[in-house]
């Protein structure tokens, strides 16, 4: 059983400066939700970063967040959070899948993402594995986030800044007739 493995958990750091990071959770099963949701704060507290916390309907529906959130917004990574129990239908796999291959895909694309959205056969693997006090799968995330966070710092990753660019002198205005002196 993988629960009495025994595996490698990369020491806890700290943010080298101000970190905000996104906590997406998708809380259909609510108690197992807030187990993940109480892990990621922590382990972002004992970080020394802040937090904001969204929730959305769905675990579909998390990388759109975070996608959102890292076009409109200024955070300096992000959480994935929920929870994904085998039904009786193919739809587990829908859900598991698209939602794992979003978050990968922003991530692939520079986002730095702890996935902490559980994909189990029963609730109790799902409690084990959200338990603050057991698994804690919620911290893991937060702090695979916060580990990928200070990588891209280190690497000197570029952030982009967020809204408009003043316009130039020589921009035509789209509607404008002759395209040339009212800039």
């Amino acid at each position: 059983m993988a629960a009495n493995e025994e595996h490698y958990v990369l020491p806890r750091g700290t943010v080298s400066k101000k970190t905000k990071i996104l906590i997406v959770v998708a809380p259909y099963y609510r108690a197992i939700a807030d187990q993940l949701i109480a892990g990621a704060r922590a382990e972002i507290e004992a970080w020394g970063a802040e937090h904001d916390l969204i929730e959305v309907p769905g675990a579909l529906e998390v990388p759109t967040a975070i996608g959102m959130a890292e076009r409109l917004s200024n955070f300096d990574g992000y959480v994935a959070l929920g929870c994904v129990v085998r039904g009786e239908t193919t739809h587990y796999e829908t859900v598991c899948n698209d939602s794992s291959r979003g978050i990968t895909l922003l991530g692939l694309q520079g986002l730095a993402i702890g996935n902490g959205i559980l994909t189990v056969e029963t609730m109790r693997q799902a409690e084990v594995r959200a338990e603050v006090e057991g698994q804690n799968k919620g911290g893991g995330a937060a702090a695979a986030a916060l580990h990928l966070v200070e990588l891209a710092r280190k690497w000197g990753a570029p952030r982009k800044g967020v809204g408009f660019r003043p316009a130039r002198e020589d921009t035509i205005l789209a509607g404008d007739p002759q395209g040339s002196d009212t800039v």
